[in-house]
C-alpha cells in the first residue's frame, strides 16, 4: 500500500486530523471538483467501487488495481492512469467490544486523496451522511453513529471533540457524485439517487451548484434525499438521465448479493458491492461505450486474487 498510508499513525491524534484535513482540502480544491461534484473526462480508466463499509483488505486490493500503490509522480495525470471511486466507507460490522473503529479508514482514505487528488474521488454515502448529522444508523441492533463516536472517545481521550470535528470537515467536503464526460453518453458515480416518493422535493440542481446545509438535513435535503434513496423505477432513472444528460448510472446503497446487480428492469443502472465475500468492482476501459452490459463485463472479484 502506499506509504504515506502504511506510515499513517492511527492512534495518534494530531496524525489523523493532519490526514483529514489534508483530504478535505484536496476535495474542495481538486482540479476536477466543480461545484457539488467531481468530472473527469475520456480518455480513462475507471476503477468504480460499491459501499466498502471497512473492508481493509478490499480497500488495499482497490488502490492496488488503480495502481495507486505507488508514489504519485509529479505533473498532471497521465491519460492513462486510472481513476478510483469510493464511497460508504465507514460503520462496520467488525466491533471491539462495542465500538467501531472506522475512523481508521476515513483517515486513510484522506490520505489517499490527498496524494492522487485529480484520480481519488470519495463521494458522500448514507453512513457518512448520518455521521455528520448526528442521525443514527441503526442495524442489526448496532447503533451505528454511537459506536464510530465512542470508538473515537475510547481511542482519543481528551482530543476526541477535535478528531470528530476533523472527521466531520472531511464529510462535509466529500462531493456527491462523480460525472465523466463521455462521448457515448456520461456516466454518473454516485451513492444512489432519490426514490420516486421524494422527487417532488428533490432539487435535481444539485449537481450544478455547490451543497448547502439544507441539502444535508433529514426528510428535507435534496443530498440527504439522494445517498438514502431506494426502490427507483425505470421512468425515474430515465427522466433523471434525461435531465443530467448522463446515460448510465453507477451506484451503491442496495444489496447485491452476487456483487452487482442491473437496477430494476432499465437498462441505465448499475449496483455495486465492495463489501461483502462476493464483493467486486468494475474497471471500466472509458475509451469504449459504457453500457450496463459492458460495466457486468468488467467485473472483478475482491475476494479472490
Amino acid at each position: 500500500m502506499l506509504p504515506a498510508i502504511e506510515q499513517l499513525d492511527l492512534r495518534d491524534p494530531g496524525a489523523v486530523i493532519a490526514a483529514l484535513d489534508s483530504g478535505a482540502r484536496a476535495n474542495r480544491q481538486a482540479a476536477c471538483r466543480t461545484d457539488s461534484i467531481d468530472h473527469i473526462t475520456s480518455p480513462a480508466r475507471l476503477i468504480a467501487s460499491g459501499d466498502l463499509h471497512d473492508n481493509p483488505l478490499h480497500l488495499a486490493r482497490l488502490i492496488r488495481a488503480a495502481g495507486l500503490d505507488a508514489a504519485p509522480q509529479p505533473g498532471p495525470p497521465h491519460p492513462g492512469n486510472s481513476h478510483l471511486t469510493l464511497h460508504e466507507l465507514i460503520h462496520s460490522d467488525r466491533l471491539v467490544n462495542g465500538m467501531d473503529f472506522s475512523y481508521r479508514v476515513l483517515a486513510r482514505v484522506a490520505a489517499l486523496k490527498a496524494a492522487f487528488p485529480e484520480r481519488v474521488h470519495v463521494l458522500l454515502a448514507n453512513h457518512e451522511l448520518a455521521q455528520l448529522t448526528g442521525s443514527e444508523v441503526v442495524k442489526d441492533g448496532v447503533r451505528f453513529v454511537a459506536a464510530f463516536d465512542e470508538a473515537l472517545d475510547f481511542a482519543f481521550r481528551s482530543d476526541s471533540e477535535a478528531v470528530r470535528g476533523a472527521v466531520r470537515a472531511f464529510i462535509r467536503s466529500m462531493p456527491i457524485a462523480l460525472r465523466m464526460a463521455h462521448k457515448g453518453g456520461d456516466l454518473l458515480c454516485a451513492h444512489s439517487l432519490p426514490g420516486p416518493e421524494r422527487m417532488d422535493r428533490f432539487d435535481p440542481a444539485i449537481l450544478e451548484r455547490d451543497l448547502t446545509d439544507d441539502d444535508y438535513l433529514a426528510r428535507t435535503g435534496s443530498a440527504h434525499f439522494m445517498v438514502w434513496g431506494r426502490g427507483q423505477t425505470p421512468e425515474q432513472l430515465a427522466a433523471l438521465g434525461a435531465r443530467w444528460n448522463v446515460s448510465l448510472f453507477l451506484l451503491g446503497h442496495e444489496r447485491a448479493e452476487a456483487g452487482a446487480m442491473p437496477l430494476g428492469e432499465g437498462n441505465n443502472a448499475v449496483v455495486l458491492n465492495s463489501d461483502h465475500d462476493r464483493a467486486v468492482y468494475a474497471a471500466l476501459d472509458c475509451t469504449q461505450p459504457v453500457t450496463v452490459e459492458s460495466v457486468m463485463r468488467s467485473l472483478r472479484s475482491l475476494t479472490v486474487e
